[in-house]
């Protein structure tokens, strides 16, 4: 066969995202003077916009690197060894933190409910009744291997309910830009997120965003890592404080013009365009679903994340399909991070689609009518309607 990939490649994988053209042009210059001038103007503006998207008035430090960073500056600020916290796993990335927390000298209460559906509220209940002497609970908002969407509020609630003093942290990485995310409404108190998916920035730059109470627990914590200490880099004397440092300065434009284009389109519209963006992609991997091997990871629609699907064929063949679309229609799709099994030790029976960032109608469209054709040649069972159902929700008719 022809090979129809030349061309523009899609990256269709859940992160690093598409980059808009703007974005790399803003970054394409020489490098600026980091001790005075523009680059100081910009980086003061960046707090308040990343704050209006996280919906909080609390404070935000920026690290250069990437979410792991934002993990480990979220725990360095407020554990220390011998600490326990309660973490809620439902995918990779929640057990990745504990585990970096288990190598601080923290006790990490990992609460595993698989990689198929949320928390067990039960379960959590139950767990913060047990451990009344958790410093913290941890979780993820939308796990990037599962494409689950968690309940954050209902956490929340639930700590509330047992009395427990413990600080909600929760990793945004995924979900931040793409999914509704509240902050001070859901009584987070740490919050973490990356530039590299929704904010639709080259990877290297994360926040972590904490609350008054957090803050105040650094206070006596004993952190002793000056470069993880977010204090200095939110109110900082001398400019330099922001990065501990030398300024990341290529990201900082991108970034400042990453936020230009969402505050263009405005938040609500940008998280209203994910819904329907991801509602299409569902409705024809349901379509397809409905005869084959193929089906969607997250069978309840209310727990799927609006920036990633996660889709099951058992393997071989998920890699066969993404080898062929990449080969041959210049489409890249997420591999199945973090699903191996002992009878799929690589993963090759899932694929992930990710719907995140500087994605429109005609990109998800195009995306999808690749995976059918892939499906076509590579001989994989599938139903039928499935580009008819997407166009349905993409012309509001679904």
């Amino acid at each position: 066969m022809t090979s129809l990939a030349h061309g523009r490649h899609y990256l269709a994988i859940p992160g690093p995202s598409v980059m808009p053209d703007r974005v790399l042009q803003a970054m394409h210059r020489p490098s600026p003077n980091i001790y005075e001038g523009e680059l100081i103007e910009i980086t003061e503006t960046l707090p308040a916009d990343l704050k209006a998207m996280a919906r909080t008035k609390h404070h935000v430090a920026m690290y250069i690197g990437n979410g792991h960073a934002a993990w480990e500056a979220a725990l360095f600020n407020t554990l220390s060894a011998g600490n326990e916290v309660i973490v809620i796993m439902t995918g990779l990335f929640a057990n990745g933190w504990a585990d970096m927390a288990k190598a601080m000298g923290v006790t990490a209460h990992v609460l595993d409910f698989g990689r198929r559906s949320s928390f067990d509220p039960a379960r959590v209940a139950e767990a913060l009744v047990a451990t009344p002497q958790a410093k913290a609970v941890l979780m993820v908002h939308v796990d990037t291997s599962t494409s689950v969407k968690n309940d954050v509020f209902a956490v929340r609630a639930l700590m509330d309910e047992a009395g427990s003093d413990a600080l909600l942290m929760v990793d945004c990485i995924a979900s931040f830009g793409c999914d509704d995310f509240r902050m001070d409404e859901w009584g987070v108190d740490v919050m973490v997120a990356g530039c590299q998916k929704g904010l639709m920035v080259p990877a290297g730059m994360s926040f972590v965003f904490y609350s008054d109470k957090a803050d105040g627990i650094r206070e006596t914590n004993g952190c002793l890592s000056r470069y993880w200490d977010w204090r200095p880099r939110t109110n900082p004397e001398l400019f330099y404080l922001h990065w501990c440092g030398t300024a990341p300065t290529h990201h900082i434009y991108g970034l400042r013009e990453a936020l230009d284009i969402i505050n263009e389109e405005g938040y609500e519209n940008v998280l209203a365009r994910h819904r329907v963006l991801a509602e299409a992609v569902w409705a024809a991997f349901e379509c397809w679903s409905q005869d084959g091997p193929l089906e969607l990871n997250i069978a309840d629609r209310a727990l799927r994340s609006h920036a990633v699907t996660t889709l099951r064929t058992g393997a071989p063949h998920a890699t066969t399909l993404r080898n062929w679309v990449s080969a041959n229609a210049g489409l890249t799709l997420g591999i199945g991070l973090g699903m191996a099994t002992e009878d799929d030790p690589k993963s090759d029976g899932f694929f992930r689609v990710g719907h995140m960032g500087h994605v429109n109608a005609q990109m998800i469209l195009g995306a999808l009518g690749i995976i059918q054709t892939g499906l076509v040649a590579t001989g994989l069972p599938h139903g039928h309607g499935a580009l008819e159902a997407a166009t349905r929700v993409l012309a509001g008719q679904g």
